[in-house]
């Protein structure tokens, strides 16, 4: 069985147009999660619709409508195995209009592959990407250089590239002198699964075994349970079939558990993982669970589901210390954008700005600010406008980090560190 070997969440992240979904495409072809025949096919329509070379991409993009667009536009979840891991890969989105499900992707992840394009280099999102994976939670990060091809392989652009992003990971405390970088050409292959010929002067590891160079996350199973809802589905003859993952604790067969902040008490009759059936979910698992008890229209994606007897935490109002990425001009009290935490987007009233930070140092550098600008890292209090469930980042860190998203950007992003609790029942 392949569930013996540790399981990570990949993400794969970078500007648009920079190659992550044929990274993807292309390692899933390499460790034979896609057989051969597949891709020839979709090189045949990708041909036909004068989209010759997106055919590994099409792997990912299995959605009807980004064949049509050429774009990833939801989190496909896709898995494959390598000699230490087994890997699902949330694929996200690198569209300006897409960054919230990068969020959502980017904040399941265990590890990430940066996949930044070497005839341009570091872009715009690019440094978006790497922010909000180190606010995220991402500790752990790759960088593939790629369409080395386009740039005939040389090694002068690689360095080059290479500098401009060791200067910018290590903004955010990424450690540079620990970090891999890979020049590959997705399309063509190289340095995906073997060291290329092609590029004599790169003395590492191809990009499918520097996977293996990363770290089992520690599974926190001795939390309770938090599973963060993602969809909810109605099968018939089985009920309804809640899906998510993982974060916390352990699910297991005949659990009794509550949903928040919906409310709703219900039992596990059996959980499903990869189609299969197994007996108890841990940290990681992607799963569907049936309840007993539970209607379809009883909870929806944002909900959490946790042990009857330590339900997730429901915030009346919650202090977070926040970094201000981006905001055309000032951010004050009264201000209400919306927070993507988990699996919820719920938007959230500041109302009160405590303390403006010194980012480095992370020592108060004003107290009661009247506004906070871009750049500034602050402690504030928030008020959600309709019940949602946060928790502290001490507590159970993967439920505690967050981002802030307004007019089509990200704002903010930031942890919660204290909690005003919602009595619900």
């Amino acid at each position: 069985m392949a569930s013996e070997k540790p399981h990570l969440n990949l993400a794969v992240i970078g500007h648009i147009d920079h190659g992550k979904s044929t990274t993807v495409g292309r390692m899933m072809f390499e460790t034979g999660a896609v057989p051969a025949h597949i891709i020839e096919g979709y090189r045949k329509e990708a041909e036909s619709k004068g989209k010759a070379t997106f055919e590994f991409a099409w792997v990912m993009d299995n959605l009807k409508e980004e064949r049509e667009r050429g774009i990833t536009i939801d989190i496909a979840h896709k898995r494959f195995d390598t000699p230490k891991f087994y890997f699902t890969v949330v694929d996200c989105p690198g569209h300006r209009d897409f960054v919230k499900n990068m969020i959502t992707g980017a904040s399941q992840a265990d590890a990430a592959i940066l996949v930044v394009a070497a005839p341009d280099g570091v872009m715009e999102q690019t440094k978006e990407h790497v922010f909000l994976a180190r606010t995220l939670g991402i500790t752990q990060i790759i960088i593939a250089i790629n369409k080395m091809d386009a740039v005939k392989f040389d090694e002068k652009r690689f360095n080059e590239v290479k500098k401009d992003l060791s200067d910018l990971i290590k903004m955010v405390g990424y450690k540079p002198d620990e970090t891999l970088f890979i020049p590959i050409s997705a399309l063509g292959g190289q340095n995906i699964k073997v060291i290329s010929p092609e590029m004599p002067w790169y003395k590492g590891l191809p990009l499918i075994t520097a996977l293996d160079t990363f770290k089992s996350p520690d599974k926190p199973t001795d939390k309770p349970l938090r599973l963060p809802i993602q969809d909810v589905y109605s099968i018939s003859g089985i009920g309804t079939v809640p899906v998510g993952r993982v974060e916390t604790g352990i699910m297991k067969k005949g659990m009794k558990v509550t949903f928040m902040p919906a409310n709703k008490d219900g039992e596990i009759k059996s959980i499903e993982m990869h189609h299969e059936e197994i007996p108890q979910a841990v940290p990681g698992d992607n799963v569907g669970f049936n309840v007993r008890g539970i209607g379809k229209g009883d909870i929806r994606r944002g909900d959490v589901c946790g042990p009857a007897d330590a339900p997730p935490t429901v915030a009346d109002e919650f202090t977070a210390q926040i970094v201000v990425l981006q905001h055309p001009s000032a951010l004050t009290v009264g201000y209400t954008p919306v927070f993507h935490c988990h699996t919820t987007q719920t938007a959230c009233t500041f109302v009160e700005l405590k303390k403006k930070l010194d980012p480095r140092s992370g020592q108060t550098k004003e107290e009661n600010p009247t506004f906070l600008k871009t750049g500034d890292a602050a402690i504030v209090v928030v008020k959600p406008t309709k019940p949602m469930v946060i928790e502290t980042v001490k507590e159970l860190p993967q439920l505690g980090r967050f981002a802030v998203r307004d007019m089509g950007s990200t704002i903010a992003a930031g942890m919660c560190i204290a909690i005003q609790a919602k009595q619900m029942r």
